[in-house]
């Protein structure tokens, strides 16, 4: 793990806005044997910032739900540079209740500036959109196993972060805001995001120090782009091992494990 306490927080963030960082669409065709993709939320339209649909990893049937990002100025704005509406989490919640339906694992995976704060998504209910999925995900009877791939941030990340076992990529970032927003709040200042990010703690060692995050996945030298491959065995490997530990355990075992995980978050001694 030398690697990771060479690069500081910024420099990850460098990495993982990466123009070739790999993103979903690479990542679903190298990890599952199938993915059949199903759209729309039944309730107002298909967002493109989530893919959601069934897959099998390894034969074993499961739901996977993810946040989109793009490589390109066309990929962006199909998938509103991985800013989801309230539609976009309406279509994660149906999927993961038809995944509870039919005993399947749910998969998420996590990269994403934020949920779109935009005046369109706020009249749909973007606020309650997200605070639903909280409440559901957490009563879900169903592993669900969720992977930071690289931004992982404020209630657009843990809308698809309430979980059994989180994993964060080594380079990837998790916070409550982003250092953008964090430096434009603090300092009225969003120029100062470098200075930001560095104070943080938002990189993957303190995910699992605070007891956020579980387990970190080993990039490739630097960053998962240099051998999208490699990386996408390292994820496979984790979720196969993760799901035969979640997929073991009584459900009702489980559920109490997840809500113990969330209330012990935030806990400190002075």
């Amino acid at each position: 793990m030398e690697q990771i306490h060479r690069l500081s927080p910024w420099e990850r963030m460098e990495i993982i806005r990466h123009k070739n960082r790999p993103t979903v669409n690479d990542y679903i065709p190298a990890i599952f044997d199938e993915f059949i993709e199903m759209h729309g939320d039944r309730l107002y339209g298909d967002d493109r910032a989530v893919k959601g649909g069934v897959a099998s990893l390894n034969g074993i049937p499961c739901t996977v739900i993810a946040e989109v990002k793009g490589r390109n100025i066309n990929e962006n704005k199909e998938t509103n540079f991985s800013m989801p509406h309230p539609e976009g989490y309406r279509k994660a919640l149906r999927l993961a209740r038809q995944a509870e339906k039919f005993n399947r694992p749910v998969i998420c995976f996590i990269d994403t500036p934020g949920a779109f704060c935009g005046i369109e998504a706020e009249k749909r209910g973007q606020g309650e959109a997200i605070a639903k999925n909280l409440m559901e995900f957490m009563k879900l009877r169903t592993p669900v196993i969720s992977v930071v791939l690289g931004e992982g941030g404020s209630g657009g990340a843990l809308a698809l972060g309430v979980c059994d076992e989180l994993a964060v990529l080594e380079n990837s970032l998790y916070s409550v805001i982003s250092p953008r927003g964090f430096a434009s709040i603090l300092w009225k200042d969003p120029s100062k995001e470098k200075e930001a990010c560095n104070i943080m703690h938002i990189v993957a060692e303190d995910m699992v120090e605070l007891g956020v995050a579980e387990h970190i996945i080993k990039e490739p030298s630097g960053g998962a782009h240099n051998d999208i491959g490699k990386s996408a065995e390292n994820i496979k490997e984790y979720l196969l091992n993760s799901l035969k530990k979640k997929c073991a355990i009584n459900i009702d075992v489980l559920l109490n494990e997840r809500y113990t995980k969330f209330r012990k978050i935030g806990e400190f001694e002075e």
